[in-house]
């Protein structure tokens, strides 16, 4: 089921929002966040809500509604929903107007939800990409804006093709700094707990954060540093973050076959209980 506000009216199914000459369209200046609802529980919903103001500034677009108006109007729809639905919450801002540079008070507002069930803690399969994550210098990477996500996209085809269901993904350097769709994590035969440090290639997760605090509350130190890739082939664990999937175990990479871990499952089960309580 999709629920869409727009423009003052909520709409079922996937609602048309855009004409063929808006900025967003041919020039590509929509950005978009992405929290959730889990049986109407709502983990650091605000969060997502001013990222997605912070990522309409810095694309030059402006979101017309504030933090507490969006989260008035997500508590709306979600109320639609079945009680124990699983929804995925995505508030987008988009340029209507403008000749290369959008105008920011043409900016609209659309927020979509939908059912879509927490995956199940089974893993998944990544590879190592040939494609890099673009710097700063080069792409508007501060912000989680849908123009990145033809770089994302295309190395998910490109694992897809190899028989991956992911792809891991270095910067302009060589070094780690996610999976093509995720934050990533990894356990150290020594028993560190490593994630790549975020330095402007990608965007430092609002459930990484989480995580990370989670965890060390639990006693476990992440280490936040610059990561080879080679390091991932004597890793004992490696999991992501993202809002989709909030922790989830990669169980084979390249060649290789791994458990789902107990920093993993710890990382989970901290997450979810902490979700409960929101």
């Amino acid at each position: 089921m999709y629920l869409t506000y727009f423009n003052g009216n909520w709409a079922e199914g996937n609602a048309p929002l855009f004409g063929a000459m808006d900025h967003s369209v041919w020039l590509g200046s929509s950005v978009f966040d992405g929290a959730r609802s889990i049986r109407g529980h709502m983990a650091d919903l605000r969060l997502h809500l001013q990222r997605v103001i912070t990522s309409a500034d810095r694309l030059g677009l402006s979101c017309p509604l504030t933090v507490d108006q969006m989260e008035q109007l997500v508590r709306e729809g979600v109320a639609k929903f079945p009680a124990d639905a699983e929804l995925y919450i995505r508030p987008l801002v988009f340029g209507t107007d403008g000749l290369l540079i959008p105008v920011p008070e043409k900016s609209a507002f659309a927020l979509t939800l939908f059912d879509a069930p927490v995956p199940p803690f089974t893993g998944f399969s990544a590879c190592l990409s040939q494609l890099r994550r673009p710097d700063a210098n080069m792409a508007p990477t501060d912000a989680k804006a849908s123009s990145l996500y033809a770089n994302t996209s295309k190395a998910l085809r490109e694992a897809r093709d190899r028989g991956f269901d992911n792809a891991v993904v270095c910067d302009s350097t060589g070094n780690v700094a996610e999976f093509a769709s995720a934050n990533l994590f990894f356990v150290t035969p020594a028993g560190k707990v490593v994630t790549p440090v975020a330095n402007g290639t990608f965007l430092s997760g609002i459930t990484r954060a989480r995580v990370i605090d989670l965890l060390a509350k639990e006693g476990v130190v992440v280490e936040e540093r610059s990561v080879r890739p080679e390091e991932l082939e004597t890793a004992v664990e490696i999991f992501n973050t993202g809002n989709y999937g909030k922790v989830t175990p990669c169980v084979r990479y390249e060649a290789r076959i791994l458990p789902v871990g107990p920093v993993a499952t710890l990382a989970r089960d901290r997450y979810f209980a902490f979700s409960d309580t929101q």
